[in-house]
């Protein structure tokens, strides 16, 4: 299925979760937020959240500074 992710379409398997999303972009165990079509996906929801095709999936990263 095709999702699009940061404001580029990528293809994931069908039934892909925000896990399986955040695992194929190298970015497990970062700081970072997700939304899925302008809702945020707490972190605990990740491995249950399913994604669907065409869905808009927006990955930040959290950036410390001082």
């Amino acid at each position: 299925m095709q999702v699009e992710v940061n404001g580029d379409a990528m293809e994931l398997p069908d039934g892909a979760t925000v896990e399986v999303l955040i695992e194929s972009l190298a970015l497990t165990g970062k700081r970072l937020a997700v939304e899925v079509n302008e809702d945020i996906v707490p972190r605990s929801r990740h491995p249950e959240f399913t994604l669907n095709p065409g869905d808009r999936v927006e990955v930040v990263h959290a950036i410390g500074g001082g």
